[in-house]
């Protein structure tokens, strides 16, 4: 997609015609942990603003030698230093006195069914878990894939991996088998951790089943370590899985038993599979000391957090936003957080706010997907409930319109806490660009300056930097520590795919605007990446999902705008032999792409077309797909070798949103 295509088809205009502005509240701004300085120290020492953070933030077994060293496109930071993650997010509080102190408090989707975890309580669970693992044969460099729900037992699991210095890759609880799959053995994962169901809006999820599904293709797994969550009755492989409570029967829980780890700075912490331009998911590789500094600096000064701060990030552990801001970056200052298992409108549509008002949650974090179903349902839910207790509000996901980022603040944030709204990606690790609560003037709809010590600008094709209020591409000049180390056995793609397009920048695959203040508005992807509900999903990986049904002959997909969740999928296809399309044959294909990838990637609309609009080179015009999908005029049909097809396709289009086919 040109850069020219994301303006059309993101409403940055209305966004400068908002002229809303909030400024920082004095009340605010005295008691706040960022201060004005922060920005100017960091581009005065770059290196040593990012020393500092290091200093305070983290506790090193050995002192690092060296802040950076940078040859682009590799950085390595804190050279020399070793650490463990697993320390510094649970032992070294417990060791401080602050053992009592809340962790989790922890909320299942049935309604009453809570567990509070202090921090104390987490080292014995972590080490007991992690000496479990060793039984299995779990040392460092062991990789462990780790396939669960929103349980506790899910950041105990993380934990318990860097304890050992074990690498894990997490895998969202709704990818399907083959996701899994091609996890499992891209890492070759020797451990998968698992639970027997998962809870999903009253109705049990099958993760043991699925992961059987996936075990049955691969083969690195040795041992499947099953946590009982529901109870329920699920095929168990002698020698090959074992209950979580059984690999724990004998095991000590005294941290003396097992020592964390020292791992340099530049070791393997984790993989994340992310979607890219092909239909392979990207393994992004992020270590240990970098990206640790890099969440726990942001959480700090972002979310303002104070000793006594319930901060609740409403997002699902298996995304990055749940690794950072969840798991490493709050349990790394020794904050006090919310873990919900469910949906928000389970049983009913007030359960976040039920949740805000029970745990007096002072920060809460979420997407814009989430606020826009809030609003749809309206504000007398959120009024049923005393949410006096908030004072900071974030979003993350995708951009936010300004309408769903005045409706949070003055509904439920009471006409009175700031809006962080920000943004960052999966390679990125940490947040990026952001505002300060208690420094920055506030503007719905724009993610305003980058944090300190992040260098941002917006490139027009040519690579010049464009003028205020000129749409542009999104680059990052220099780097920061807790940036992607590359991709996992695959060099030539992460240079292509990040620092080719502007030599010497990171691009990040975003457009974005600037305006007369310097602020930055994000206008979603410039390439073939759709943002569904926050969820990054390519378009050739639906395609090869849809191709793959053995009676669909081609597929081409793109995004269109929803008012919910920002992006939806539309798929256009041609059957083979001619056929014609049917409801049936809609229902079965968004099932095989729900099997294929997981539920929330089957599309929201299906077109079936005897053909799809293409050059007469034979390359599909998606650029015209995207104007059927959003209802725009069609854009230049001189190049195509048949221009009635896309005049077909369009005619076939209306007629399915006029009869509101959707999923």
């Amino acid at each position: 997609m040109s850069i020219e295509d994301a303006a059309a088809g993101h409403a940055i205009e209305t966004l400068f015609q908002e002229g809303r502005r909030y400024p920082p509240d004095p009340g605010f701004a005295a008691q706040a942990n960022a201060r004005p300085e922060l920005y100017e120290r960091a581009e005065r020492d770059f290196e040593g603003f990012w020393r500092d953070e290091a200093l305070q933030r983290v506790t090193w077994f050995r002192p690092f030698d060296r802040v950076l060293e940078w040859e682009l496109p590799y950085a390595r930071w804190y050279l020399g230093g070793t650490l463990n993650v697993c320390y510094n997010c649970v032992d070294r509080h417990v060791e401080a006195g602050r053992g009592n102190r809340v962790a989790y408090y922890w909320e299942g989707e049935p309604v009453g069914e809570r567990r509070v975890i202090t921090f104390a309580d987490l080292q014995r669970e972590v080490v007991r878990f992690a000496n479990g693992l060793k039984k299995l044969g779990v040392k460092k460099g062991t990789p462990v894939g780790i396939y669960m729900g929103m349980v506790p037992e899910l950041p105990i699991a993380m934990l318990a991996c860097t304890r050992l210095g074990a690498p894990h890759t997490v895998v969202f609880g709704g990818f399907s088998a083959d996701s899994l799959v091609g996890r499992l053995n891209d890492m070759e994962c020797e451990v998968l951790i698992t639970q027997d169901e998962g809870q999903r809006r009253g109705r049990p999820v099958p993760l043991k089943r699925t992961s059987d599904e996936a075990l049955a293709q691969s083969p690195s797994v040795r041992h499947c370590v099953v946590f009982r969550r529901t109870g329920a009755d699920v095929p168990m492989q002698e020698g090959r899985d074992v209950y979580w409570h059984d690999l724990l029967a004998d095991v000590s829980d005294d941290p003396a038993s097992c020592p964390c780890e020292a791992m340099d700075s530049e070791d393997l912490l984790y993989l994340l599979y992310s979607s890219g331009t092909t239909a392979k998911p990207k393994a992004i590789v992020h270590t240990t000391g970098g990206y640790l500094v890099g969440v726990a600096s942001t959480h700090y000064y972002i979310f303002d957090v104070k000793p006594d701060s319930i901060y609740w990030c409403a997002a699902d552990i298996g995304w990055v936003t749940g690794h950072s801001y969840i798991v490493y970056g709050p349990l790394c200052n020794g904050t006090t957080g919310v873990i919900y298992e469910g949906t928000p409108d389970y049983p009913d549509k007030d359960r976040w706010w039920d949740i805000v008002e029970r745990y007096k949650v002072d920060i809460l974090y979420t997407s814009p997907t989430a606020i826009r179903s809030c609003m749809k349902w309206g504000p007398e839910y959120p009024r049923r409930h005393d949410l006096s207790s908030l004072r900071l509000l974030g979003t993350v996901g995708e951009p936010i319109n300004p309408e769903a980022w005045i409706w949070y603040r003055e509904h439920i944030g009471g006409n009175r806490t700031p809006v962080v709204d920000t943004w960052w990606q999966t390679e990125t690790g940490m947040i990026m660009i952001t505002p300060l609560p208690g420094i920055t003037t506030l503007k719905p709809g724009s993610a305003t300056k980058p944090f300190p010590g992040v260098e941002a600008a917006v490139l027009n094709d040519r690579g010049e930097e464009v003028g205020p209020g000129g749409a542009g591409y999104l680059v990052l000049r220099r780097p920061w520590p807790a940036m992607l180390r590359g991709l996992f056995k695959d060099d030539e793609r992460y240079r292509q795919t990040y620092w080719s397009r502007f030599p010497g920048l990171y691009f990040a695959g975003d457009g974005a605007r600037v305006d007369e203040d310097g602020d930055f508005w994000l206008m979603g992807r410039v390439d073939d990446v759709m943002n569904v509900s926050g969820h990054r999903i390519s378009t050739i990986e639906v395609e090869s999902a849809l191709v793959d049904h053995p009676r669909v002959a081609e597929a081409a997909v793109c995004g269109r705008k929803d008012e919910v969740t920002g992006q939806a999928i539309v798929a256009f296809v041609t059957l083979k032999g001619g056929e014609e399309g049917s409801p049936e044959m809609l229902a079965e294909l968004r099932e095989h792409v729900g099997r294929k990838i997981g539920r929330f990637a089957a599309p929201a609309n299906i077109v079936f077309t005897p053909e799809l609009p293409k050059t007469r080179s034979g390359k599909i015009m998606r650029r015209l797909l995207r104007d059927i999908s959003d209802n725009r005029e069609l854009g230049d049909t001189t190049t195509l070798a048949d221009p009635t097809v896309v005049e077909e396709i369009a005619r076939r289009g209306k007629e399915l949103a006029a009869a509101g086919e959707e999923g």
